[in-house]
């Protein structure tokens, strides 16, 4: 039966750590002591296998279990049940890396776009793409549609929700998609340009499946999702419904002590994400550079047939880092930036031109101007 690789970082003593590997195999798999199996095929096939123990540091251990593909059904929501399900309430371990059998990949389609087919979207072939949020929530549909106006007439090619905005009293998800899809539309025709607008799509069944229409129904061009929020078996099967890239958010993310590379990068890509976002190196969030390099390297690594994502770094984000995230992140990447332009108040026109110049400034190599 083939396996799929899970690599956790398990906190033990040297004597125990046989047996805690152990344990942590029949938890991931079968959830109960090994004597108590007598069934000779689910000990053979069903529980997982220890693949290796490596000492990392005192009271420190890289363990590799191999989980059998089976288990998981071909189902988003199972295998991340089988890869963190239990032993995520074990403050002892962390899941750190993943990697599957090529044929298992096909049991997800993965992203429906990718990056090259945001790219084609927004009609920008090369450079960088620039996005920015709509914030601060509490404001009425009216002024959010303004400020996506005020934004998509200075040329920045996506335009999202803030990930707060769902379907609160004061711009309700039907009222705010209208007026900001049209704010855009209007925008577009003005100037040439092919902005997009991302809704932040929230709720249960129900108010997803009316949220949905209204999205199908406005030809909006992007949806953002929060798949920790939303469950990731949503994410999976929006990405084979809808027609439209998804824009993953991490919130909620830091509570699962899964490694970001492999979170945001590679399960989210795995699950159908187009886009990525994580919080960039020296804002206002604590990841260190090697690790967005590696959310980054994750989003766009060949990996079977998943096309590559487009990685999106942000938080506190401002214009005067663009040249040193491209020479970071490359041109392949959406550079995300909210607050340092809406404090720009009524400079905030002139401020997301500056944002877009800036990036225009750094086409890679042969790009036509």
């Amino acid at each position: 039966m083939e396996r799929i690789l899970a690599l956790y970082h398990l906190q033990a003593d040297s004597a125990d750590i046989e047996a805690r590997a152990q344990a942590l195999a029949c938890e991931q798999s079968i959830e109960m002591p090994l004597s108590a199996v007598t069934d000779p095929k689910v000990r053979a096939e069903v529980v997982a296998s220890i693949e290796g123990i490596a000492q990392l540091a005192p009271h420190l251990f890289a363990v590799q279990l191999g989980i059998a593909t089976a288990t998981t059904g071909g189902e988003a929501g199972q295998l991340m049940n089988m890869l963190f399900g239990n032993c995520s309430l074990q403050e002892d371990v962390r899941l750190i890396d993943v990697t599957f059998p090529e044929a298992y990949l096909g049991c997800f389609p993965g992203p429906r776009f990718g990056l090259a087919g945001i790219r084609q979207r927004v009609e920008v072939p090369t450079r960088a793409l620039t996005m920015t949020a709509l914030k601060p929530q509490g404001l009425a549909a009216s002024a959010l549609a303004a400020l996506a106006a005020d934004f998509a007439l200075a040329g920045i090619d996506i335009i999202k929700d803030d990930h707060g905005i769902a379907n609160q009293t004061y711009a309700p998800f039907a009222a705010r998609v209208q007026a900001c899809q049209a704010a855009v539309r209007r925008a577009n025709l003005a100037t040439g340009g092919h902005t997009v607008y991302a809704p932040s799509l929230s709720g249960g069944p129900r108010q997803l499946a009316e949220q949905l229409k209204i999205v199908r129904e406005e030809g909006v061009g992007m949806v953002l999702l929060c798949p920790l929020l939303a469950g990731i078996p949503v994410l999976a099967e929006l990405a084979q419904d809808l027609d439209c890239p998804i824009l993953a958010h991490p919130a909620l993310a830091g509570a699962a002590r899964i490694a970001p590379p492999l979170l945001l990068g590679k399960l989210f890509r795995l699950f159908g994400a187009d886009a990525t976002i994580f919080p960039n190196y020296g804002g206002r969030f604590a990841y260190s550079r090697e690790t967005c390099e590696a959310v980054a390297a994750n989003a766009r690594a060949p990996w079977g047939q998943l096309p590559a994502i487009a990685p999106v770094p942000a938080g506190g984000m401002n214009i005067d880092r663009v040249a040193e995230m491209l020479a970071v992140y490359g041109p392949d990447t959406i550079l995300l930036i909210g607050g340092a332009l809406l404090a720009a108040g009524p400079a905030l026109p002139a401020r997301s031109r500056e944002f877009v110049a800036a990036v225009a400034e750094h086409l890679p190599l042969g790009s036509p101007s």
